[in-house]
């Protein structure tokens, strides 16, 4: 997801030259992406626009959601049984899944056992020769979903058969395993890689069993995709599926309408209107399961102090965000959980909108003279449409309690990547979009596995913690629900972000664009999609 340099207008057709490079007869459908993807080894990232250009197109996962749903159903594995104690789960594979086969690779048996293992063990095992072949791979999804504490081993029982033994019960793990990050990738190919001593090219040149299989990137500018032949599911309508990587979002509508993109994903919440207006053009329109966050960061002083946190989220004018930055698609988030998930607390009050008191708790506080950088992203998500005018305000209303903010951007590979560090300057603006419709998916961002990760707020609370884990390990959705209830309540106690907003999504496209599907979890896929005349 790592944000490219503004297009150039040289690069402004590359969408069509894409097309023509595949020749007239070919059925191809071009998706204006807001970002360049970190990798295409999904399990060593979190961005969802790098999940977009990897995962969904070329891999598979044991499990999958029902697109347009957070239900689960089979994939790569066609059954699974759990045992009355919740600690194995045993996986039966679907015979005659094929890997892609391109000019780089050509698999000489089908998907079994040992490709589930090894997708899995390189991520948990630090003996694995893939475990560090990246450099800096730290494998942050599944070190924040607690896997490492929890899969205590993975068998092969025989080619087509996988057991999972945990160390506790699990509730959410069969949804888990739907994720970005258990993706199942090919261990031959690694093999290969490795026995080459090219085992970079893992990350570069992928290899999965999705239903497009890789062609060439050009990075920051262009990846182009052919349908998989021999997919499990059969051939998709779409012959072959370029992203033209367009940062701009004013850019991206520009191709939209003219045609030289067929979908496009973020648009400005201000133009949504006239796009609906446009005979070209249908826009499709979702509640997110989203919250976008200011996270400050609890180790540093004097943002270890939640009296501090708290008074700098009660200079925070939500409603003036909303209007200028979200134009009425959005609601102020009061909660680190989407108002549409369940387990979601009603009954905490926000943090009112009062300078005076935030002046007034900073003097309390014995803090004076404050000064704050202020992260913002550089690309557009569902959860923040404008980072930088965001910033912008938030500055302005630091400034109105005497906190002096300074507004800093990376790169967004960089971005994401600095912000992990446990000495981070600053509160960052961030935001997630659910992953499988749990609430622990969203309230695992502030547990302790995700310090120096995913927590960008490096916040480890024992008693929120405690009530995360014990929520997972109970079968009843009643149960977890009043834990994480209680969860939400130590969260706005302690303040470890400022929860700005949930937003409503809206996903522009061509009118001849058929059968495309708004995911809640924020995924674009385009498996299913055609294209009429």
């Amino acid at each position: 997801m790592v944000l490219g340099r503004t297009m150039k207008a040289a690069l402004l057709g590359v969408s069509l030259a894409a097309i023509a490079a595949f020749g007239a007869s070919a059925k191809t459908l071009v998706y204006c992406s807001e970002g360049s993807p970190e990798g295409f080894d999904t399990a060593l990232y979190t961005a969802g626009t790098t999940f977009d250009a990897s995962s969904r197109p070329l891999y598979n996962r044991l499990v999958e959601f029902v697109r347009g749903t957070t239900e689960v159903e089979p994939a790569l594995a066609e059954s699974w049984e759990i045992s009355d104690d919740g600690l194995t789960y045993t996986f039966k594979l679907r015979p005659g899944v094929k890997f892609h086969s391109t000019d780089y690779f050509t698999p000489s048996r089908d998907f079994n056992a040992d490709d589930v293992i090894f997708s899995f063990e390189r991520q948990r095992n630090a003996d694995n020769p893939y475990h560090q072949y990246v450099d800096g791979a730290s494998w942050e999804y599944f070190n924040y979903m607690s896997m490492p504490s929890l899969i205590e081993s993975i068998e092969k029982v025989d080619d087509m058969i996988v057991r999972f033994n945990l160390s506790r019960p699990e509730a959410p793990m069969i949804a888990n395993l739907a994720m970005d990050f258990a993706s199942i990738l090919s261990k031959e190919y690694a093999d290969q890689l490795e026995a080459a001593g090219n085992k970079q090219q893992f990350n570069q040149q992928p290899i999965g069993t999705g239903p497009f299989q890789f062609v060439a990137y050009q990075p920051d500018a262009v990846i182009r995709y052919k349908a998989f032949a021999d997919y499990w599911k059969g051939k998709t309508q779409i012959d072959d599926l370029v992203f033209a990587i367009t940062t701009d979002q004013a850019v991206r509508q520009q191709k939209l309408i003219a045609g030289e993109c067929h979908v496009m994903p973020y648009p400005n919440p201000a133009d949504v209107e006239s796009m609906k207006a446009n005979p070209d053009l249908q826009v499709m329109e979702q509640e997110g399961l989203n919250v976008g966050y200011l996270a400050y960061n609890t180790q540093q002083a004097p943002f270890d102090n939640a009296m501090v946190r708290k008074a700098l989220n009660m200079a925070i004018n939500k409603q003036a965000i909303l209007d200028a930055v979200f134009q009425g698609a959005g609601q102020a988030a009061k909660n680190p959980l989407p108002p549409t998930m369940w387990s979601y607390n009603d009954d905490i009050e926000d943090d009112p909108y009062d300078p005076d008191a935030a002046k007034q708790m900073l003097a309390d506080a014995g803090v004076s003279d404050l000064s704050i950088n202020v992260w913002a992203m550089p690309v557009q998500r569902p959860y923040n449409p404008n980072a930088r005018r965001m910033a912008e305000l938030i500055q302005a209303d630091f400034a109105a309690i005497g906190v002096e903010a300074e507004i800093v951007s990376y790169e967004w590979g960089e971005y994401l990547e600095r912000s992990k560090a446990l000495d981070r300057d600053g509160a960052v603006l961030l935001g997630w979009t659910g992953d499988n419709g749990d609430p622990d998916n969203f309230l695992a961002l502030l547990g302790c596995d995700g310090v120096g990760g995913a927590n960008r707020a490096q916040w480890c609370n024992e008693e929120f913690n405690a009530l995360l884990l014990e929520a997972k390990t109970l079968g009843s959705q009643e149960e977890r629900a009043a834990l994480y209830k209680q969860a939400q309540e130590v969260f706005k106690r302690e303040a470890p972000w400022a929860t700005i907003a949930h937003s409503v999504v809206h996903m522009p496209m061509r009118a001849n664009v058929t059968g495309y599907v708004m995911d809640p979890l924020g995924i674009h896929q385009f498996d299913g999609v055609d294209l009429t005349e």
